[in-house]
């Protein structure tokens, strides 16, 4: 690492939308930063799902790290994976060596959260990465090709029945994505196969409704939308497991399928050499009204990984949102750059979650609305966010394009050619 001077050196761990407004905030003069990131572009989470459904390609949504901070001045970014910290001695190991550090911001995101059942974890598709996205395409295209081909009923019956597990915005997305492929798509790729007509579309939670976060009216919509669209909506329902094939359910009833998928919740990852007594729920790690570390005085952990119960309006912590974290990074870079103190207090700035064409759910304050205009809010707004004026163009590209032929031009299944990979 070269030289810091006279400068302090802040190391950053993780590249999402909290770490990235960090970096690009803090002052280069009274600063080294340093970003470390497993990947070396960033992701927009949010559009993961429609990567999953073939609606954009992975480019879309995934920005270079190094284009992407050389422009914000002085930055130095290593790709590799933070292994434990030694806060007695300000160092942070990696999977390339240590980092010295003078503040250490922990902006790592979260994990899919199994809820400690191995079998799910190993047997279940997750969303919360791109390359799980690609996964995911994959596995859908493959199954569509597989079903086909396939001279059992049974077999074809459970290659297109999807599960999604999980009534937040992802699972309710990404219902709603896997129904127009159904609607709009197979029957253009598949007209000479009756057998696609087979295909269902479960959401699972076990909460009395969707989209627990949001309001009733919301919940309401959403799932008036897909009932509408054809998915199989069951609330207050858990799953026990799944095993030979099947989701196994706790009222006794299982779902035969090969596409589970798992977005039922996430959790923090523990990092060797911080105190057991610093994580709370979902291995979240507990800040200050500053987002310090509880005890510690250059430590610091933003976005989704962090819990803040100082702030009044959220005496249970911060929603794990985009805007949180933005914020949170925001406020820390202020406090950061002038010495200053100033407690965060998160600006709710309203939610939205899309179910399909012409279908989305918008909340702001006290105004709440659906149909085609909260759609259509809903795609200024992910558009606006993305990084770059070239990948606001393609994702505008190939919206209008599915918009208009009600088609989607990126179903390539793209894996590794092996000896086994038909077997």
């Amino acid at each position: 690492m070269p030289g810091k001077g006279n400068r302090k050196r802040v190391v950053v761990i993780g590249g999402g939308f909290a770490g990235l407004n960090v970096v690009k905030g803090l002052d280069k003069r009274l600063f080294q930063i340093v970003l470390i990131d497993r990947h070396n572009y960033h992701q927009f989470q949010p559009l993961y799902y429609q990567v999953a459904t073939s609606g954009l390609e992975p480019s879309s949504i995934g920005f270079a790290f190094r284009k992407t901070l050389r422009k914000m001045g002085e930055i130095h970014f290593r790709m590799c994976t933070a292994l434990s910290v030694d806060t007695n001695v300000n160092r942070l190991e990696t999977s390339i060596g240590y980092i010295d550090y003078d503040y250490l911001i922990i902006a790592s995101g979260t994990y899919t959260n199994y809820m400690g059942n191995k079998d799910l974890e190993h047997c279940t598709m997750s969303l919360k990465t791109l390359p799980e996205s690609i996964n995911v395409r994959n596995n859908v295209l493959r199954s569509f090709e597989k079903a086909i081909n396939s001279h059992s009923e049974t077999e074809a019956e459970s290659l297109l029945s999807f599960v999604i597990v999980g009534g937040g915005p992802t699972g309710v997305e990404l219902a709603g994505a896997l129904s127009e492929l159904r609607r709009y798509t197979l029957p253009k790729d598949y007209n000479q196969d009756k057998s696609l007509s087979q295909m269902k579309i479960y959401l699972l939670d076990t909460a009395p409704r969707l989209l627990g976060g949001m309001s009733e009216f919301s919940s309401k919509k959403a799932y008036k939308y897909l009932q509408e669209m054809g998915v199989e909506i069951m609330l207050n329902t858990m799953v026990k497991g799944y095993t030979d094939g099947k989701i196994e359910l706790n009222d006794g009833r299982s779902i035969a399928s090969c596409n589970v998928f798992w977005v039922a919740g996430v959790a923090g990852r523990i990092f060797p050499g911080l105190d057991n007594d610093v994580y709370g729920r979902n291995n979240r790690i507990k800040v200050d009204g500053c987002n310090r570390v509880e005890n510690s005085s250059n430590l610091f952990a933003i976005g989704d990984v962090c819990l803040m119960t100082s702030d009044p309006a959220y005496p249970h912590g911060h929603p794990q949102v985009a805007q949180a974290a933005i914020q949170q990074g925001k406020n820390l870079v202020h406090n950061l750059n002038k010495g200053d103190q100033k407690p965060f207090r998160y600006t709710d700035r309203g939610s939205m979650a899309t179910v399909g064409r012409n279908k989305a759910v918008v909340e702001f304050r006290k105004i709440h609305f659906g149909g085609f205009v909260a759609w259509i809010l809903w795609l200024f707004v992910h558009l606006m966010a993305i990084v770059g004026v070239k990948n606001k163009t393609f994702v505008l590209l190939n919206w209008g394009w599915s918009y208009f032929t009600h088609d989607t031009s990126l179903r390539l299944l793209i894996r590794m050619d092996n000896k086994n990979a038909d077997k």
